[in-house]
């Protein structure tokens, strides 16, 4: 609580937490966007674990069957477990299909990494850090198509490439989405699924959850190469806001089915790239 008098009682343990719902016989819980950050997700999953009802309060958030008003305001309950299904279901598809495809496109990946050693040096796979579910960061695996001045831009610039700057291998690696077919391998270990919101870095997560209502709501399922969002024209420098609800539609009404047709949409828009 506040320094110095009777503040405001600030719950730091699990212990605390089921002590306090008990106590005041809580059943439900509001978070108010954009101040459901990912750090907070351990505190919520411990208010839903003491058998609360956890609700997201969004002043902005736009019209949408599964919400309910709340004082005016459009309010979303937050699924802190996957979706009904989602667990193995879910697993098991991005397993099948990312070992499957993994053993198909070997030699491309082969070709690709030889290809741009010999055109632009040595250091071939970039790896960045960035947020997975719950918060949970992990390292992510891209074919490098532009090398960053430092770590600290890598990290904290929102573009880091130009385009006009880069080899034209390079160039063909994003344009075709091919730099991307590393993260497979992140789907087989388990880092990231098929299908989710795109995973971020940690300086952007940071920033986006506190300007973006929905954002770190995002973090309710696993990260994934393609999405909801991207099917529709949400990939490189367009709207965050935008994709939040576009990534919380997709995880609201989740379903194997869903997952499979934004694969099948994704593999068709590969036939006419458009870059990331």
């Amino acid at each position: 609580q506040a320094e110095g008098g009777e503040g405001v009682p600030v719950l730091r343990t699990d212990e605390e937490v089921e002590r306090a719902v008990i106590q005041n016989g809580v059943r439900a819980v509001l978070a108010v966007a954009p101040s459901v950050r990912a750090e907070q997700a351990p505190l919520l999953r411990s208010l839903a674990d003491a058998g609360c009802l956890v609700w997201e309060v969004d002043a902005d958030a736009a019209p949408h069957p599964a919400r309910e008003r709340l004082a005016g305001f459009a309010c979303r309950r937050l699924d802190l477990e996957p979706p009904a299904g989602g667990g193995a279901g879910k697993r098991m598809l991005d397993i099948l299909v990312s070992g499957t495809l993994l053993l198909l496109v070997s030699p491309l990946l082969l070709v690709c990494a030889v290809t741009l050693r010999i055109c632009d040096g040595p250091g071939v796979v970039f790896r960045q850090e960035r947020i997975g579910r719950n918060g949970q960061p992990f390292t992510l695996l891209k074919f490098r198509t532009h090398r960053p001045v430092d770590e600290h831009e890598s990290a904290t610039r929102w573009s880091v490439a130009n385009e006009n700057e880069m080899r034209r291998f390079c160039r063909m690696l994003r344009r075709t989405s091919l730099d991307e077919l590393l993260q497979l391998w992140n789907v087989l270990r388990g880092d990231m699924s098929l299908v989710g919101p795109r995973p971020e870095r940690p300086f952007f997560v940071s920033q986006f959850s506190q300007t973006y209502p929905g954002y770190a709501a995002r973090h309710r399922m696993r990260t994934g190469i393609t999405g909801l969002a991207q099917i529709n024209g949400l990939r490189g420098d367009t709207s965050i806001e935008d994709r939040c609800r576009f990534d919380n539609a997709y995880i609201d009404d989740w379903s194997l089915w869903q997952d499979v047709c934004i694969l099948l949409r994704t593999a068709a828009a590969l036939v006419r790239p458009t870059g990331s």
